[in-house]
C-alpha cells in the first residue's frame, strides 16, 4: 500500500493536460449555455423557457468548474487566450481571478489545518473554542455555516463574499470584484430594461441562484461531512489533508457531467493539476485512492452534512448543536 509522498508521484503523472480535449470542453460548454440563455430569451411556452432558466444554471455550474481547472493551471495553462476568455467568465460569473486565485489557492495549502482552515473556505471551530466564544462571534459563525446562507450562496457567497468584501478590503489588489459588480448590475439593468422583468428572472436571477446554490453546497459538504478529519498544525500534512479531509462525492453520470467531475475532490486535493477530465482515470488507476471517505446528494447525506458544526477535539469528529 502507497502512502505519503508516493501516492503524491503516483498522481503527478496523470496531471497532464490535452489542449483540444480542454478546448473542446470548453467550447462546447461555452455553446449550450449560450443556447441555454437563447432559450430564456424565445418567445415559446412559459414553462419551456424555465427549463432553459435551470439548465442555464447547470451549464453556469459545469463552466465555473472548467473555470476552476483553469485557475489551478490544470488546462490551458499556456493559452493566453484561454487566459483572457477565463477571466472574462470569472467576472460574469462573480469570482474574479484575483480573490479567487488567492482565496482557492490558500484553501488548497491548508486544507483542514484547525489554525487556518476558514481561509477560503467555511469556518470551522472546535467545540472549545465556539462554547469559549462571545454570543456575536458564535451568531456570525453559526450564520456563516447555516443551510440558508448555503441555499442564497448567490447573495452571501458570491456577491458579498467574493466581490464586494474583497473590494472593500483590498480595492487596488481587487479592482476586478468591482468590474464584476458593475457588469453583472449593467446586465441586469439591461434585461430589466430592454426585456422585462421575466427576462431578468430567467436569465439572470434564477441560474445564478441555482448554480451558487449548489456550488456552494458542493464546496460545503466536500469537506465538512460525518467522516471528515481536521488536525492540528503538529499533526498536518498535505496528503492526509486530500484524503481523509475531502470527500468522494457519489453522484449520477449526469450529475457528474453538469459538476465537471468535481466530486472526485479527494483526487483533486492530493493533485490540483489533474485536469478534471481525467479524474475518473486516476480514481480506476491507483487502488489506494478506491476507498475514500464519501458524501452523496442524497437528501438524507446533505441533512447529515448540514448539522455539522463544530469539530469535537475529544472524539476526533464534527458534531451538530445537539452534541455541544
Amino acid at each position: 500500500m502507497r502512502t505519503g509522498q508516493e501516492l503524491i508521484l503516483m498522481a503527478k503523472r496523470f496531471a497532464v493536460d490535452n489542449p483540444r480535449k480542454s478546448w473542446w470542453y470548453f467550447i462546447s460548454t461555452t455553446v449550450f449555455l449560450l443556447i441555454s440563455l437563447a432559450g430564456t430569451f424565445w418567445n415559446f411556452h412559459f414553462i419551456g423557457r424555465i427549463m432553459c432558466s435551470l439548465l442555464t444554471g447547470l451549464m453556469i455550474l459545469r463552466l465555473f468548474v472548467i473555470y476552476h481547472d483553469q485557475q489551478h493551471h490544470a488546462i490551458l495553462s499556456r493559452s493566453q487566450v484561454a487566459e483572457f476568455l477565463m477571466r472574462g467568465f470569472g467576472l460574469f460569473a462573480l469570482s474574479p481571478s484575483s480573490i479567487w486565485r488567492s482565496s482557492h489557492n490558500y484553501h488548497h495549502k491548508h486544507n483542514s489545518n484547525l489554525k487556518s482552515a476558514h481561509i477560503g473556505s467555511f469556518p470551522i471551530m472546535t467545540k472549545e473554542q465556539y462554547l469559549k466564544s462571545p454570543k456575536g462571534k458564535r451568531l456570525k459563525y453559526l450564520f456563516m455555516r447555516h443551510p440558508l446562507t448555503i441555499l442564497f450562496g448567490y447573495l452571501f457567497v458570491f456577491l458579498l463574499g467574493m466581490c464586494l468584501n474583497p473590494f472593500i478590503n483590498n480595492p487596488r489588489k481587487h479592482y476586478d470584484c468591482l468590474l464584476a459588480l458593475v457588469l453583472h448590475l449593467a446586465i441586469g439593468i439591461s434585461l430589466l430594461y430592454y426585456f422585462g422583468w421575466q427576462a431578468l428572472l430567467l436569465t439572470q436571477t434564477i441560474p445564478h441562484f441555482i448554480a451558487y446554490a449548489i456550488g456552494s453546497y458542493l464546496f460545503y459538504a466536500q469537506h465538512n461531512f460525518p467522516a471528515v478529519a481536521f488536525k492540528d498544525k503538529a499533526g498536518w500534512t498535505y496528503e492526509i489533508a486530500a484524503l481523509e479531509s475531502s470527500s468522494y462525492m457519489k453522484t449520477g453520470r449526469i450529475a457528474a457531467w453538469f459538476t465537471a467531475n468535481i466530486g472526485y475532490h479527494h483526487i483533486h486535493h492530493l493533485n490540483a493539476r489533474i485536469p478534471f477530465y481525467r479524474l475518473p482515470e486516476v480514481l480506476r488507476e491507483i487502488p489506494e485512492l478506491q476507498n475514500p471517505r464519501t458524501t452523496s446528494l442524497n437528501p438524507f447525506e446533505i441533512a447529515r452534512c448540514l448539522r455539522l458544526k463544530v469539530w469535537d477535539v475529544a472524539s476526533q469528529k464534527m458534531i451538530g448543536l445537539k452534541q455541544l
